[in-house]
């Protein structure tokens, strides 16, 4: 999880401290441009391959990585 909140703060560029609890939706930076950028890390990162559909339903930071945790590799 510390890897993931990282790889989040990269994406983010904001000097705000991310924790699992964090509503990242609420955070200032993250927008449509920031979901994509997710998306491609999980890709790069992870190796696995996630469509917005598979985070709609996400509200915090713990429950995206749970998503990419229990994505298929591909």
């Amino acid at each position: 999880m510390e890897r993931f909140l990282e790889l989040i703060d990269e994406i983010i560029e904001d000097d705000v401290e991310l924790k699992p609890e964090t509503e990242y939706r609420k955070l200032e930076n993250w927008d449509s441009l920031m979901s994509i950028s997710f998306l491609a890390m999980v890709n790069v990162e992870y190796g696995k391959t996630l469509r917005m559909a598979d985070v709609k339903n996400t509200v915090t930071l713990a429950d995206l990585y749970d998503v990419v945790m229990k994505a298929e590799e591909g």
